[in-house]
């Protein structure tokens, strides 16, 4: 008889103090980033959705103040002085550094990255497009084969905070 009360007061506790999976709370993970520039927040910062839609509704012209996370995906290759981040679906946005005041290390490429500052949308002339593309370290014939201006997903970022 013992034996059952025992086992009941068990059984009792410990579904008592089982967690359901709705009930439970993670701490969110901290990350660790070095920050380039002004020292910024990653907190709110708009996802790759979120920033690409905006991009679609920015007219020339037209600037937007944001702080958003996405992945690096290419830097320039001489000093870390822009550098291109996903948007997903193919599409990037080109991140300068305001004032040439601060650039990013040259193997900061597939890293997360937090950028706030102004989004905007420009024309790229073939003669920029092609230094960037010298920049990057694109062979002769890809840049060779830029024959055209093209609209681009541009951003000025005052800070930067790259994952280490």
């Amino acid at each position: 008889m013992k034996n059952k009360i025992l086992l009941l007061a068990l059984t009792t506790i410990f579904f008592s103090c089982k967690e359901t999976k709705d009930e439970v709370t993670l701490p969110e993970e901290k990350i660790d980033y070095a920050v380039f520039g002004d020292s910024i927040s990653s907190e709110n910062a708009l996802t790759i959705d979120e920033m690409a839609l905006k991009y679609e509704n920015l007219k020339e012209g037209d600037t937007l103040d944001v702080t958003f996370k996405s992945k690096s995906i290419e830097v320039c290759q001489s000093k870390g002085c822009w550098m291109t981040m996903d948007l997903g679906e193919e599409k990037t946005a080109f991140i300068k550094f305001k004032d040439y005041g601060f650039f990013v290390p040259l193997n900061g490429q597939d890293k997360e990255t937090v950028v706030k500052g102004k989004a905007f949308v420009s024309v790229e002339s073939v003669d920029e497009l092609k230094h960037y593309a010298l920049d990057a370290g694109k062979s002769q014939a890809a840049i060779d084969s830029i024959i055209a201006p093209e609209v681009t997903y541009s951003f000025i970022a005052n800070g930067v905070l790259m994952r280490k």
